[in-house]
C-alpha cells in the first residue's frame, strides 16, 4: 500500500522540477535549418534526411549544454561566467581554440567598425 501511494507523489515532484515533454518537443528543431546548411557546406546532400539532422542537432545541443555546465562550474569561484571560461575548457584543442580566438577578434573588429560608422553618421547629421 505504501509503495503505490509513494509512486505517484514522487513522480509529481520529479515532473514539477523538470521540463515537461511538450516543452522539450517545442524546442526540438530550433537549429534544423542552420544545421542543414552547415551539413551541406561540409559535403552532405543539400536536403539531408530529417533523422540525420535531428541526430546532429541532439549531438550539438548536448555538447553545448555540457560545455556551458563545465564553464559555469569554473566560473562559480568568481561568480560571473566569462568568455575566458570557455577558452579555458578548449585550451588543449588547438584548432577549436584558434578558431574561437579568431572569431572573437573578428567580433571585436566588427564592434569597432559599427561604432566608427555610428560616429560618422552623427557627424554628418549634425553638419546638415
Amino acid at each position: 500500500m505504501n509503495n503505490s501511494s509513494a509512486g505517484p507523489s514522487s513522480k509529481a515532484r520529479v515532473g514539477a522540477s523538470q521540463p515537461s515533454e511538450s516543452s522539450l518537443k517545442r524546442k526540438r528543431g530550433m537549429f534544423q535549418k542552420d544545421l542543414q546548411h552547415m551539413m551541406y557546406g561540409f559535403g552532405d546532400d543539400s536536403n539531408p534526411l530529417p533523422e540525420t539532422v535531428s541526430l546532429v542537432e541532439d549531438i550539438v545541443v548536448d555538447y553545448v549544454t555540457d560545455m556551458v555546465h563545465k564553464a559555469q562550474d569554473i566560473a562559480t569561484k568568481r561568480g560571473k561566467l566569462l568568455t575566458e571560461d570557455f577558452l579555458f575548457l578548449i585550451r588543449k584543442d588547438l584548432p577549436k581554440l584558434n578558431r574561437c580566438t579568431e572569431l572573437l577578434s573578428m567580433n571585436e573588429e566588427l564592434k569597432q567598425a559599427r561604432k566608427a560608422f555610428e560616429v560618422d553618421e552623427e557627424k554628418l547629421a549634425s553638419h546638415q
